[in-house]
């Protein structure tokens, strides 16, 4: 059986302070009467249509018309060539490693500060994942770290463009090109991001994207690889069914994977693209008006939106700092105590208990982040009066203000 990796907080010495404390337990807002969540899909079109068309017309596995479709009409909405659909962003970045060749005895570049599926999937193809701590002002890959940890052994930078704020993709694709190395984009929490006018989702070799309930387009669970590659997409499209081969069936050229998406979920897919933009177009206008109340209330750093980059604001995400008069983990029980749903941010890749003993380095500016970050309530389907009581919750919590 599998050993479950336990990692006494005492181990981590001084760091242990900035790992979050427990989920604080939600009450119903006295005001609204209810709990407004972090996050939640946005399930008002065709969704319930076309998922019924599937049944009606027994299409419901990994075949059916409503693949092709999804796939195509999310690559070109991320101006990309060609989309390969499978089963989560996770499997997306996997697939994207694959297709690439990487395996044990590579290195692969990534953030410290992610989600753990970037480095999971790195480690699933016995590679290595080689971390570089974040720069401080839009919380991406410190583009100025990244040639100190290239070795013979590189194969690949992989950025994140952390919650939907592209990285400075045109030094990294200028690093890759020096060193000969592919360029994967963790485009998870980016969908209709924009850097220096280009998509998120054709600039590097492959993108690839998540489509879990809580991303700006959702298939439920589901996942998208996107590339201008066409041999890339081939291979990717393969490999994710089993490698089957198109000599004969029951015929395998490579080790492949069963990561294919349903017809079922393509469908609530295609719904969902007929409000891409109009849920991108919320996310960015929710994110104005939270900027303009929660600028007055000191103590609190405003989500990045660096020049020249389209910010999609995938969770609307703020620091808590010392000037605010409380923690963080202390502002979001009391938030929890008015029905508002609040997240940490991510616990960085060498502080997790699985990683934690590969990795002797410091990373401050991640180590920032996670002890200080947390998101607000983000869903599309939020109301102006909904983040006006997130605000309104936020200023009484100050100490400064009670």
């Amino acid at each position: 059986m599998i050993k479950r990796v336990e990692l006494n907080l005492k181990e981590l010495g001084e760091l242990a302070k900035i790992i979050p404390g427990e989920e604080p337990e939600l009450e119903i807002s006295p005001t609204l009467r209810k709990i407004i969540p972090v996050c939640e899909p946005k399930l008002d079109g065709n969704e319930l249509k076309y998922v019924t068309k599937c049944f009606e017309t027994s299409w419901i596995s990994s075949v059916g018309e409503n693949i092709q479709k999804f796939e195509e009409e999310f690559a070109q909405a991320c101006g990309a060539k060609y989309g390969v659909s499978c089963t989560s962003g996770t499997a997306a970045l996997h697939l994207a490693l694959a297709t690439l060749g990487v395996g044990g005895g590579d290195e692969i570049i990534i953030p410290t500060f992610t989600m753990i599926a970037t480095a999971n999937a790195v480690t699933y193809t016995g590679a290595k994942p080689v971390l570089v701590d974040s720069e401080p002002n839009a919380w991406n890959i410190n583009v100025k770290k990244i040639e100190e940890k290239i070795t013979h052994r590189t194969k690949v930078i992989m950025p994140v463009h952390t919650y939907g704020h592209p990285a400075d993709m045109d030094k990294i694709l200028d690093i890759a090109k020096k060193y000969n190395l592919y360029v994967v984009e963790d485009a998870a929490e980016a969908h209709g991001s924009e850097y220096k006018g280009r998509k998120i989702g054709s600039i590097g070799d492959i993108a690839c994207f998540s489509f879990y309930a809580n991303k700006i387009i959702t298939t439920g669970e589901g996942g998208m690889l996107t590339t201008n590659n066409k041999e890339m997409a081939k291979i990717a499209r393969g490999l994710r069914g089993h490698a089957f081969s198109e000599e004969r069936h029951f015929w395998h050229n490579y080790i492949g994977f069963n990561y294919r998406m349903t017809n079922l979920q393509a469908a609530i897919g295609l719904a969902q693209m007929e409000k891409f933009d109009e849920n991108v177009r919320r996310r960015i206008q929710n994110a104005k008006l939270y900027n303009s109340m929660l600028k007055k209330i000191k103590g609190i750093t405003l989500p990045p939106q660096k020049k020249g980059v389209k910010n999609v604001y995938w969770m609307y995400s703020i620091l808590v700092n010392d000037e605010f008069g409380i923690t963080r983990d202390e502002l979001r029980k009391r938030l929890a105590k008015r029905g508002v749903e609040t997240r940490t941010f991510f616990i960085p890749i060498h502080l997790q208990p699985i990683y934690f003993r590969r990795y002797k380095e410091r990373f401050p500016v991640a180590e920032e982040l996670c002890g200080r970050g947390m998101y607000l309530p983000s869903a599309s389907t939020l109301t102006k009066e909904e983040i006006e009581y997130v605000v309104e919750s936020i200023a009484t919590c100050a100490p400064h203000v009670m």
